[in-house]
């Protein structure tokens, strides 16, 4: 037996709140109450030190896609440890990354076939703003600094893709510590915050975008994105044609797009990127959480040739992008990736997923009854229920009352793991969720949002 196998659950609970800090935690709470500990996965379920069985509501943070402990992804992951475990792409090749780039070539948008690995949404983001930015200097135009973002956005938290973000809560803090960007209101339909309602609005944001644009001529060097749904934002969906829009309005100004598809990507909205959907081809792309099926860390921030030669010169031109990470291109991750996309045509992921995306929709016309809540929002294999306490109105609850996490806790009780944000409640589980699955997570979350608001 492992020493991990021989250790009893309180005492592994008792060196948790002693030595581990949790992220987007608050350790006092956390430090009170008797946690789960998880040590093995099934399919779509997470198993805890009690043999206890949990549905993963949430993908482990949005990046499970076949399942836990997939046979397949074990297998590549075994063989793949055995022959190399990490090797430098500083310097060096290194088969696996060299073999995942090309298949990843092959379903990207058309023209997007470069790829910067990295490890993570956030430094696949950093890479990208620093890339897009070195870009502009490479053109003789280096006073085109400034990046466009939209408020409620998203894109990670290290200080480069905080600076873009554009939620309060996450970044108000790290403030000075921030590059300035140039926000656009999001497209939240459900509250507007240009104070309009959906069957008067004449697309006021896309309009406040283009005013934006036209106010700070030749000082943008991009626009950041993340491609039809915002999604630590509250899963805010953005209406149909919007990032279509958006595409246009950067092509009209001369504008780099950068998309965001590390929650998007890899099916969850029902195509391999949400990009598809409207036929968009952004000029920089970044990848990560689904992309090696929620095994190991892993992204690439993609572009095209356009960026791509900018950075092209003699060695004194200084043309190089300074940026890299230790593992970059890591061999076990870009195999069990490779594996993975063998899963997505092997199992037809994407036409498998329609139907359950189809009675998810169905399915969530019934929570829009609650009296509690608010709006609920949907796109592909992934949604998000607002909590209200006053649904005439929509005022939210306080922050304090904790409803989110209230109704999450009594889902726990009933065999359901998920984590809200804020007052929405998310739902994300892996993409080869079942049918009878899905109704079980749909049900307990239904009865827990119950329990909790009425």
């Amino acid at each position: 037996m492992s020493e991990a196998g021989s250790i009893s659950t309180e005492q592994l609970r008792l060196w948790d709140k002693r030595h581990v800090w949790h992220p987007f935690t608050q350790m006092q709470e956390w430090e009170r109450d008797e946690q789960i500990i998880i040590v093995k996965g099934e399919g779509c379920w997470l198993i805890d030190t009690d043999g206890k069985r949990y549905l993963d509501g949430v993908a482990s943070m949005w990046t499970n896609v076949h399942g836990h402990c997939r046979r397949e992804l074990n297998d590549a992951l075994k063989e793949q440890v055995d022959r190399l475990e990490h090797s430098t792409l500083l310097g060096l090749a290194s088969e696996q990354s060299i073999i995942l780039a090309a298949r990843l070539a092959e379903i990207t948008p058309p023209g997007l076939d470069r790829f910067f690995y990295s490890d993570n949404g956030s430094t696949a983001m950093e890479v990208a703003v620093k890339m897009a930015y070195q870009y502009q200097v490479h053109k003789g135009r280096p006073e085109r600094s400034r990046f466009i973002t939209f408020r409620n956005a998203y894109h990670g938290d290290t200080l480069g893709a905080v600076s873009v973000g554009g939620i309060g809560i996450y970044h108000t803090t790290f403030r000075p510590l921030m590059f300035e960007t140039l926000q656009a209101p999001s497209p939240y339909c459900y509250r507007c915050e240009l104070g309009y309602k959906s069957d008067s609005c004449d697309w006021e944001c896309v309009k406040a975008l283009e005013e934006l644009m036209e106010q700070n001529v030749g000082q943008v060097a991009g626009l950041v994105i993340e491609p039809l749904v915002q999604g630590a934002g509250g899963m805010i969906v953005q209406p149909a044609g919007f990032l279509k829009c958006v595409r246009e309005l950067c092509d009209r100004y001369d504008i780099l797009m950068i998309a965001d598809e590390v929650a998007t990507g890899f099916g969850r909205t029902g195509e391999m990127f949400a990009c598809n959907h409207e036929s968009v081809i952004p000029d920089i792309m970044a990848i990560s959480k689904g992309i090696a099926a929620g095994y190991l860390p892993l992204a690439a921030t993609v572009t095209g040739e356009k960026v791509y030669s900018a950075f092209l010169g003699s060695y004194s031109e200084l043309k190089t992008f300074f940026h890299g990470h230790t593992f970059t291109g890591n061999p076990l991750a870009c195999a069990v990736a490779l594996k993975s996309l063998q899963l997505f045509k092997q199992d037809n992921l994407l036409a498998e997923l329609q139907p359950k995306i189809a009675r998810l929709k169905m399915r969530l016309d019934d929570f829009m009854s609650m009296p509690h809540v608010g709006d609920v929002r949907q796109c592909g294999l992934a949604a998000g229920v607002e909590l209200v306490e006053n649904k005439e109105t929509g005022s939210p609850y306080p922050w304090e009352d904790s409803v989110g996490i209230r109704v999450c806790l009594e889902a726990r009780k009933r065999g359901i793991f998920s984590r809200p944000l804020g007052n929405t409640i998310v739902i994300f589980p892996p993409l080869v969720i079942s049918n009878s699955e899905l109704d079980m997570l749909l049900d307990v979350l239904y009865e827990s949002i119950r329990v909790v608001t009425e």
